[in-house]
């Protein structure tokens, strides 16, 4: 049984693959943010729109898909 992942160079390029992929997803977020007509964030958590969170949380989704693909 090998432990390749444990080698310091596959570890490191893991943590940092998954630090730019959280930095792309959170910068996808606020551009849908600034795009759409309504304050996102208050909408969601301060009316409890569950629509709009439902709607949000497939695009994080998919934003994440997108993101994993393009890193793996």
């Amino acid at each position: 049984m090998k432990f390749e992942w444990l080698q310091p160079t596959a570890f490191l390029g893991s943590i940092a693959y998954a630090l730019i992929g959280v930095v792309v997803f959170w910068l996808c977020f606020l551009l849908i943010d600034k795009i759409t007509p309504t304050d996102l964030w208050r909408e969601i958590v301060e009316k409890q729109n569950q629509a709009l969170a439902l709607v949000v949380a497939a695009m994080c989704l998919g934003i994440s898909i997108i993101v994993a693909a393009a890193i793996h």
